[in-house]
């Protein structure tokens, strides 16, 4: 603004001065003009030098040069102030940048905050989605069971009415009818079960687990020839350098841990393929090839053998080691032996033995390898191989003692824990008893029966 001013004053002045050009002012007439000057600002002044009041007011020029003067001054005046309220209004629009400034500043923050705001949203997000993506399978399932719950539902109905009709024939009937009834039904479904022949295995489906205890390798056994109203079970955990024997009343009290005696054996055993035998134990003498016959009844040893040839002490041992070179088991044919020699090339060999004696009534040379197998076990004279201890064991071989022949076999089963370094059949059950990695489990089996007719042999 002062820059204006400073280019109006001159101009000014010229205007004055040029409005009247005759005009010519000496020193007689009592007051001169000097030439304008820049002031440190640089604004143009001029210097006037006025003549006496008395002079001036007479002369009607003067008057004139007066007033021009006047209105000069007053647009000075007017342009000082426009000059101010600029200088005020720049200072506003410099104030104004400088808040534009940081609002752009901010608006880049606020932005770049938004982006990363939806990134972490987004993130959560995603997160959540692959934490709920697992429950895809729950809610298919779910479906499923409620499918399955109608059909419960439905045949509930179905069963109620049957029930109703059951009901009604009970009211015919008094108590001693309905136990004759029972008695008469029990006999008949006994002579159907004698009938049955050895069944051949098809299925293995399980398993239940029954308890959890011990270390990773163990035996767990009842006696198939024990009465029905007799259901004891004997407990030996771990593979070696053990005597203790613990004994349960029944699997309820094993379940819950009620021992009811200790047994400590004369002699330690070897492996964990032992099985007891009408009241009695067999079991593979420490470092060495002796099988011994304990009574629980008694409390002492009934008699031992040694087993002639056999491999012992991890010679021969199953897939997972152990001490396991000689695997005692029972079915429905009897007590019989499991294990390799030297002389079978490290194949395994399957001995009937006399329960009594311990004397071998009769072997077989199989062409299996018994490092190669993962457990065994005899159902009905069969002896059935299994082809690993680990995950993804299966029942691979098979040898039949009555018409000494094999067949290879692919019959899955769940180890559910890893790791089997126990598989007996109990026949009397008709299920496996395993120890599956500190767990005491039960498989059922499913075999395939020829009925028995009058004209057969």
């Amino acid at each position: 603004m002062s820059l204006l001013f400073g280019a109006l004053n001159p101009l000014l002045l010229i205007v004055l001065f040029g409005l009247y050009p005759s005009m010519t002012i000496g020193p007689k007439e009592g007051w001169q003009v000097y030439s304008s000057a820049q002031d440190a600002d640089g604004r143009c002044i001029c210097t006037v030098v006025a003549p006496e009041q008395n002079l001036c007011s007479r002369d009607a020029k003067s008057r004139q040069l007066r007033q021009l003067l006047e209105k000069v001054q007053n647009m000075s005046q007017s342009i000082e102030v426009l000059n101010l309220r600029t200088q005020r209004d720049f200072q506003y629009v410099m104030k104004m940048e400088n808040q534009m400034k940081g609002l752009r500043t901010k608006f880049r923050q606020i932005e770049e905050d938004r982006k990363t705001i939806m990134a972490r949203n987004f993130k959560e997000l995603k997160d959540r989605m692959d934490e709920l993506q697992p429950l895809i399978p729950v809610l298919e399932q779910y479906k499923t069971d409620a499918k399955l719950i109608s059909q419960f539902k439905e045949e509930i109905r179905n069963l109620s009415v049957v029930l109703e009709g059951i009901q009604e024939e009970l009211g015919v009937y008094d108590y001693e009818q309905l136990y004759q009834r029972v008695l008469s039904l029990d006999s008949r479904l006994r002579n159907c079960m004698n009938k049955l022949t050895c069944g051949k295995l098809m299925k293995i489906t399980g398993p239940v687990t029954i308890k959890t205890s011990g270390t990773r390798f163990g035996a767990w056994m009842t006696d198939p020839l024990a009465s029905s109203r007799i259901n004891r079970v004997w407990y030996m955990d771990t593979y070696t350098n053990s005597k203790v024997v613990r004994e349960y009343k029944s699997i309820d009290d094993f379940i819950t841990s009620q021992e009811s005696r200790t047994y400590y054996l004369p002699f330690k055993w070897a492996g964990t393929n032992h099985v007891v035998y009408n009241g009695s134990l067999y079991y593979n003498k420490e470092q060495s090839n002796i099988i011994v016959k304990y009574s629980f009844d008694t409390g002492r040893v009934l008699t031992q053998r040694a087993l002639e040839y056999a491999g012992f002490h991890n010679v021969y041992p199953y897939t997972w080691g152990g001490f396991s070179d000689i695997d005692l088991m029972a079915d429905e044919l009897g007590l019989w032996a499991v294990y390799a020699t030297n002389q079978n090339a490290g194949n395994i060999v399957i001995s009937h033995l006399e329960p009594q004696t311990l004397e071998v009534l009769q072997t077989w040379n199989t062409e299996y390898s018994k490092r190669n197998a993962g457990e065994s076990f005899m159902i009905c004279g069969t002896l059935y191989i299994t082809n690993s201890h680990l995950t993804g064991a299966k029942v691979y071989y098979s040898y039949n003692t009555k018409t000494s022949t094999y067949e290879y076999m692919d019959i899955p089963f769940h180890n559910q824990y890893f790791h089997i370094s126990m598989l007996d059949y109990n026949a009397r059950e008709r299920a496996l008893y395993a120890w599956n990695n500190g767990h005491q489990v039960i498989f059922n089996v499913t075999l395939f029966h020829v009925i028995k007719t009058e004209d057969d042999s």
